[in-house]
């Protein structure tokens, strides 16, 4: 039995929900995203609280993984999801120009990144920077995909990290 696909999913208002046959759609405020369920997964809108079922045991896996999916719609379209990043170096910045994301990180040249038209990206003060869309998946894949450009390293602790991520530090070689 699976414990988080047998859990109701409650359906906030301002959040519509269509379900036809093993498509699900959610439209809100933040916008509308669609998910097609796998075989033998099945969902059930009844008032404001969306059941998931499965149609064998061979389902387990899938069925918490689909209403936690769902879940995750429903929550992005009513609220959004968002992913905070810090720059620190010297000399280390970001710019926004347009959809494209230009990152100086101590290399010969910028690092360009365009950025999908699903999120939004914002940067504060050159160092900031904030991802912020509907789909947790995709919010979560371009901040990965913009700290993989230089992810912080241990001995000065300069590069990309998440907002509160604790970089572990090490110590330097010394001359004997």
């Amino acid at each position: 039995m699976s414990r988080i696909g047998e859990m109701p999913i409650d359906v906030p208002a301002g959040v519509t929900i269509a379900v036809e046959g093993s498509h699900v759609t959610a439209k809100g405020g933040k916008g509308e995203l669609a998910l097609d369920l796998p075989e033998g997964i099945s969902a059930d809108l009844e008032g404001s609280t969306l059941n998931v079922a499965r149609s064998s045991d061979d389902q387990k896996a899938y069925h918490g993984l689909s209403r936690s999916l769902i879940a995750n719609m429903i929550e992005g379209v009513n609220n959004g999801y968002s992913k905070e990043l810090e720059i620190q170096g010297v000399g280390f910045k970001a710019a926004l120009q347009g959809s494209t994301l230009s990152l100086s990180l101590g290399f010969a040249s910028p690092v360009e990144y365009t950025v999908p038209d699903t999120v939004d990206v914002t940067v504060n003060n050159n160092t900031a920077v904030v991802v912020s869309g509907a789909d947790k998946q995709q919010v979560g894949e371009v901040a990965s995909r913009i700290r993989s450009f230089y992810p912080a390293e241990p001995y000065k602790g300069k590069g990309v990290r998440y907002k509160g991520e604790h970089v572990r530090r090490k110590e330097g070689k010394t001359v004997a």
